[in-house]
This record gives structure tokens, C-alpha cells and sequence, in this order.
């Protein structure tokens, strides 16, 4: 195999760019996945970053941009009929994959080795391997209480403001070894179009991951999730907010100071070198070119 095209990815724009990497570099492709957005509900364990990435990676993203393309909602249907409070909504599909990830992880395996499983499944020939085997979980101050990142997304609806976030396990974690390891031995590293906070922030609060990426003789690149100063779904400027720093590209620069070599954007910033783009990806076409041109970009860089 040759040497690894790292992609840091949560959230849909991460998710996306790996589509368009695959495209490029096939089944030299590594994804390290966020999963500080783990949640275990409705009996399942559900890892909605790393399972996001493997609906993207086999075509079978449904239109709405979550969940299984053609998938049914009987079980759920079900569960409201006798009454429960179905906050979290899952196809039936999906339900299954998290359900068989939960006998996997209860049997033993780690959480790589249960998301392994599933891409192989699926048929995906790249690999998507969890930042850490260990429980991280991400935490929302808003509303003065603190909200699991799941019910602050779908109960609170991504309110404003983000009064505190916390990566809840974080410190006593430690990388997946598929994912130091692709990253000691990388191409390239790219950070995708996610929100800094909640999506690559746990990664780089796990410890040792951005040792990793110090370390690494390979250029480490990040792609704004800005598109012409906007944020096109969730809600990355609350975030960058409670940061401190503006939603722009000085302020994407900025959340990775220290760990980047460069940035793709729509826009100039003079913290780092500047790779100025349309960073739009709405269409087959727009998620190579992107990820052809962040290629090149990071290679350049080397």
C-alpha cells in the first residue's frame, strides 16, 4: 500500500471531502473519525461521524444529508405508538448497524474494529478507523445547563449562545493505534471542512494526537467549512464565538493554530499559506476538484 491520505473528519463537509478524496487516492484513503458525538440510545451504541462517513464513502447517504438513502422508520414508528420519547431518530437499517455494533463492542472488540466491520460490509474500500477506542464525549454549556452534544443539537437545536464546551473523558483517552499510524506514515494530513469545535476539537483534545501531528514528516493542510463567510449547516459561528475567534478564515487559522501548514479557503488569511478556492462541494464534481486541488495544495507544501 502506499502512504496513506489522511483526512481528520466529523460532521457532513468532512464527510464530504472523504468522498471526493476517494475519488482521488482510492483505498490509499484513511479517515480518522470524530466520536466525541457518540450517544447510546434506543438500546444501540451510535456513532453518527464515523457512520456518517461510511454512508458518504458507499453512496448510500440519503438526500436529506443523514441516515440511509431509501431507508424505513418502522421501529421508530413503533416506539412513538407505545409512547416513548423518540428524541433521537434512526432508520431501521442504521438501527441495525448500531445495534450489531453494540453486541461487537460488548463481545469484546474496540471501536475501530467495530466501524472496520461495518465499512468492510459495505464494501468501502478506504479505511475509517475512530480517533480513540476510548469514550470521549462532548459536552454544550447553553441555557445554564450542560447538554450532551446530541441533545444539544437535536433538543436545544444548536441554540445560541455556547456558553462552555468540555470533552468529557478526553484527558484519560488515547488515539486509536490504526490512527497514529496512518498518520506517522501519511501522505498528506487533512483536516476537513468541519466545525473546529465540536468535530475536530475532540480529536485533537484526545492526547498524543497532536503530537502525532507535529511529528509527521507529511504537510498537514485544513479546509475552511466557511463558503463565501458563511456557515452552510450547523452551528460552526456559535461556536467559533464561544472561541474567540472570528468567523472567517483568521478565525479557522486561528482554532488550529500550532497544527496546520497551510489552509484552503475562499479567502486569504496571513497566519498560514493560503490555498484560495472555491471550497463549495455540492456536487460530485466540486467534492474532487476540491479534494484534487487540497491535494496538490498539501504536496506543494512538502
Amino acid at each position: 500500500m502506499a502512504a496513506p491520505l489522511v483526512v481528520l473528519a466529523g460532521g457532513t463537509g468532512g464527510a464530504k471531502l472523504a468522498r471526493g478524496m476517494l475519488d482521488v487516492v482510492g483505498a490509499d484513503l484513511v479517515v480518522v473519525a470524530n466520536t466525541g458525538d457518540d450517544v447510546e440510545v434506543h438500546g444501540a451504541y451510535v456513532s453518527p461521524d464515523p457512520d456518517l462517513i461510511v454512508w458518504w464513502l458507499s453512496d448510500r447517504i440519503d438526500a436529506r444529508g443523514w441516515g440511509l438513502h431509501g431507508d424505513t422508520f418502522a421501529v421508530m414508528d413503533g416506539l412513538r405508538e407505545l409512547g416513548d420519547d423518540v428524541w433521537f431518530q434512526l432508520g431501521d437499517r442504521d438501527l441495525a448497524a448500531c445495534l450489531l455494533r453494540r453486541r461487537r463492542l460488548d463481545e469484546g472488540a474496540r471501536l475501530t474494529e467495530a466501524i472496520d466491520e461495518l465499512r468492510g460490509a459495505l464494501g468501502v474500500p478506504a479505511r475509517v478507523v475512530a480517533m480513540s477506542d476510548d469514550p470521549v464525549r462532548t459536552r454544550v454549556r447553553h441555557a445554564e445547563r450542560w447538554w450532551p452534544l446530541q441533545e444539544y443539537l437535536i433538543r436545544a437545536r444548536g441554540a445560541a449562545p455556547v456558553d462552555g464546551v468540555e470533552y468529557e473523558g478526553a484527558a484519560a483517552a488515547r488515539p486509536a493505534p490504526e490512527a497514529l499510524e496512518a498518520i506517522a506514515s501519511a501522505r498528506a494530513v487533512v483536516i476537513g471542512p468541519s466545525n473546529p469545535v465540536i468535530s475536530i476539537g475532540p480529536i485533537l483534545a484526545v492526547p498524543g494526537m497532536r503530537e502525532a501531528l507535529a511529528a509527521t514528516p507529511a504537510p498537514v493542510v485544513a479546509v475552511s467549512p466557511l463558503v463565501r463567510g458563511e456557515v452552510l449547516k450547523g452551528p460552526t459561528a456559535a461556536f467559533l464565538e464561544w472561541a474567540g475567534h472570528p468567523c472567517d478564515a483568521d478565525g479557522i487559522a486561528a482554532a488550529y493554530a500550532g497544527a496546520i501548514d497551510g489552509l484552503v479557503a475562499d479567502e486569504r488569511t496571513d497566519a498560514v499559506p493560503t490555498l484560495v478556492t472555491d471550497v463549495l462541494m455540492d456536487t460530485p464534481e466540486a467534492r474532487r476538484r476540491v479534494a484534487e486541488e487540497t491535494l496538490r495544495f498539501a504536496e506543494a507544501l512538502a
